[in-house]
């Protein structure tokens, strides 16, 4: 690809999680989520996102028969929004972070008879996140990619891309002991509690107080899987890198321009992470690199001037 020859990279590539359905990675999570929901008899689901998360649930529920709940930020893309409202969903605006709106989801969800599909607040999202990992090593002929790149939020995609290489290897799929990749959290600069938790030597990461930024996937300020996160960080050989919104922008324009895809911001953020780590001797022009873009760029016209 010609954005790998700008920089010398001959194994460069990008992971479009734009081509799922609802257009982001989410709906690997949500679709396993909602199903096992479904088995079980539950009627009616609640989470807090950011948005994208929150499109997969409206989807997935709509096709359920079943209610869905979401509690996003005021500021959410507005595309989140109308597409949570077309597909029949219950959406309220807060005031406020994710955080918030999982405060909300949390003291209201008894009383209203919701089953909470939040981060990590049950099994089956990390679970359909899996499939990130057995994609990415089917697609690789079984050999993992040497460096992976990944923007970090919830991080739920990681903990599942992790996840799968460890069962990859017990059932013999992939060397056991063997290389893996390293993985790499991308955080924005505005809201980047792995980053700081990763340079502070820290198992957990405080909250990033008034977090801001223009990558709604990214401004998680306080993630309930961080030390798991942070783990498989550290056992990777990884690390954690934060870029600013300027260059997360005017990087989306770049592989745009060059390849093609509309990212998202997050999408972004990881090529802008990409040229860091280049430059500072930490990715190998020979690596073979796999850059992650979680959404379409059209989820986020706000942030391009739209």
């Amino acid at each position: 690809p010609r954005l790998g020859a700008k920089h010398g990279l001959s194994r460069l590539f990008i992971k479009d999680e734009a081509q799922n359905p609802t257009a982001s990675f989410k709906a690997r999570g949500m679709t396993a989520a909602v199903s096992m929901a479904k088995q079980y008899g539950l009627k009616k689901l609640a989470a807090p996102s950011a948005g994208n998360a929150a499109g997969a649930l409206a989807a997935y529920a709509a096709r359920a028969g079943m209610e869905a709940h979401i509690f996003m930020p005021r500021d959410t893309p507005k595309a989140n929004i109308i597409e949570c409202e077309q597909m029949g969903a219950h959406v309220t605006l807060i005031n406020g972070l994710i955080t918030d709106c999982g405060a909300e989801v949390a003291k209201r969800k008894t009383a209203e008879g919701w089953f909470d599909v939040s981060t990590l607040k049950e099994p089956y999202r990390a679970e359909g996140k899996k499939t990130l990992g057995y994609e990415l090593a089917e697609q690789f002929n079984w050999t993992l990619p040497d460096v992976i790149l990944y923007p970090t939020g919830g991080g739920t995609g990681l903990v599942g891309m992790w996840k799968a290489f460890d069962e990859m290897e017990r059932m013999g799929w992939i060397e056991p002991g063997g290389k893996r990749p390293r993985m790499f959290s991308v955080q924005a600069e505005g809201c980047q509690p792995i980053v700081r938790a990763f340079h502070a030597g820290e198992k957990f990461a405080a909250e990033h107080l008034g977090a801001h930024t223009k990558a709604s996937g990214l401004r998680v300020p306080k993630a309930i899987g961080d030390f798991i996160m942070l783990d498989a960080i550290r056992k990777s050989g990884g690390g954690a890198i934060a870029v600013p919104d300027d260059q997360m922008i005017a990087c989306t324009k770049e592989v745009g321009s060059t390849e093609g895809v509309f990212t998202a911001p997050e999408g972004g953020a990881c090529y802008a992470a990409l040229k860091t780590l280049l430059a500072a001797g930490q990715i190998k022009p020979d690596d073979a690199i796999v850059l992650f873009n979680t959404s379409t760029g059209l989820k986020y016209l706000e942030c391009f001037g739209g």
